[in-house]
């Protein structure tokens, strides 16, 4: 991979729904060639889905929190199974620490918020953070495009 497909990348990013001629003149590319590397791109896995950034807020989701749960080992994969279920859910990470996952929810209530976390404690003790606002993102990575060139006085 190469400037040139770290900028489509950082384009793509940025807005998901560019048309492959804007990619191209952003690129100075021919817009053939920008298909072929968008192309390139998804075959290898590194653009895995386009999707919308949805505001869930004006939606009426208004409880964004992060809920961390001591899941035990042994209980992994049922809880893996119980939570791939639960549409609130938006992130599920295994994580070091005193706490072994830590999910990012979304819901309308605290009341929904709570019995969500009840019904978690089945798998393990739980501490909860409730987000009163967020100062930066959710936002995408943007790559580095410039081509790292050896020293000349090497």
């Amino acid at each position: 991979m190469n400037s040139v497909d770290r900028q489509i990348l950082n384009i793509i990013q940025r807005e998901g729904r560019v048309s492959v001629k804007k990619i191209a003149e952003q690129c100075f590319i021919s817009s053939p060639s920008a298909s072929i590397r968008l192309q390139k791109l998804e075959s290898r896995g590194l653009i895995k889905s386009y999707s919308a950034d949805v505001d869930y807020h004006l939606l009426g989701y208004a409880i964004k929190s992060y809920v961390h749960i001591d899941v035990n080992a042994k209980n992994k994969f049922e809880f893996y199974h119980y939570i791939e279920k639960i549409r609130n859910v938006l992130e599920c990470d295994c994580i070091t620490g005193d706490y072994s996952m830590q999910l990012k929810v979304l819901f309308k209530t605290m009341t929904e918020l709570d019995q969500f976390v009840n019904d978690l404690q089945q798998f393990g003790d739980t501490h909860t953070n409730v987000v009163f606002s967020t100062a930066v993102g959710p936002r995408p990575l943007m790559l580095e495009c410039k081509e790292k060139r050896l020293d000349s006085r090497i």
